[in-house]
């Protein structure tokens, strides 16, 4: 880890942490909830031993990078606008695009944006799901999984970090990271992360000690409130995301997600990606691929094997 780079770039108005290896075509590697650059440590590795030059930032709000203050600052334009003001600062004009969870989402909408700038993009666990013209998305969770449904736990200022600071950052990131049980995510009130008593049970061996330390102390540092600002935009997004309604994705993708992921064990989402629509709202998807036995944070679950399905997809460009 100590060959990775680290630096701070200004792009879009914020201080952006990135780290890097390698020199060649840049792989950009963008991270989910609640993760870090920290959660692509193994695809950097791999990627810039295979002659790619792979960078992963630390979004807004997360790790080294700022957190602004107000909610209306984590909108998908802000997002997307910072991605395309990195892409710029590394001085080309195109990137590969690495993906996962809320990272996904966030390619998604580059991938609508600014077409030109992905020459491929593999996506890990969140597929493309278009954008509804009359239903607003925490309204219509609300509505199918009920108001402890994780999305809609977030959604108040202050309430869901409370809870989190009376578990403690690394119980609350272990509790996320480590668990298996099938979605839809659902958090009780009082009872959010909080292990059961008696129940304490050791990390998976692809999580050690060390990886959980490091994450909880960014959190430690900065809290989980920027995180957390990028769901309580998700209305504001559907409402700037109008203009996009109907629009395909026209950019080759490759997606992979794991059988116990809790978003593919959501219901609907397993007859979208296998069923046809998921083709037809992104055309040039040529893979997908579902691995047995996998949760959902794939890339650090099954290291090698994700760096092999990148590395076979974006060799073809």
């Amino acid at each position: 880890m100590d060959t990775i780079e680290h630096r701070t770039v200004s792009v879009n108005g914020i201080n952006m942490h990135i780290a890097e290896k390698g020199e060649g075509p840049i792989v950009l590697l963008i991270h989910g909830f609640p993760e870090l650059w920290y959660a692509w440590r193994h695809q950097i590795l791999a990627l810039s031993s295979l002659g790619y030059r792979a960078v992963a930032p630390d979004l807004r709000g997360y790790g080294d990078s700022d957190a602004p203050d107000s909610i209306s600052s984590y909108s998908i334009m802000h997002i997307v606008g910072d991605l395309v003001a990195l892409v710029e600062s590394l001085g080309v004009k195109e990137v590969f695009v690495v993906a996962h969870d809320w990272g996904a989402l966030i390619a998604w909408c580059l991938c609508l944006f600014r077409a030109e700038i992905v020459k491929a993009f593999v996506c890990l666990s969140v597929p493309f799901r278009p954008r509804h013209p009359y239903m607003k998305p925490v309204e219509t969770m609300r509505k199918f999984f009920g108001d402890d449904y994780y999305i809609c736990r977030f959604q108040n200022p202050g309430e869901i970090e409370e809870e989190m600071a009376q578990v403690g950052a690394k119980e609350v990131l272990k509790g996320i990271l480590t668990t298996r049980r099938p979605g839809p995510p659902i958090l009780p009130k009082g009872q959010a992360f909080r292990a059961r008593p008696g129940s304490s049970s050791p990390l998976p061996s692809w999580l050690s000690e060390e990886d959980l330390s490091y994450f909880a102390s960014k959190y430690e540092q900065k809290g989980f409130t920027g995180p957390l600002n990028y769901y309580r935009s998700m209305d504001l997004n559907w409402e700037l995301t109008a203009p996009w309604t109907g629009v395909q994705v026209k950019v080759p993708v490759k997606f992979i997600v794991g059988d116990a992921d809790m978003v593919y064990t959501t219901p609907g989402i397993k007859e979208y990606v296998n069923g046809g629509g998921f083709k037809k709202d992104v055309p040039f998807l040529q893979e997908v691929v579902i691995m047995e036995g996998v949760g959902h944070f794939l890339n650090q679950e099954k290291p090698e094997e994700i760096s092999t399905h990148i590395h076979d997809f974006i060799r073809k460009f």
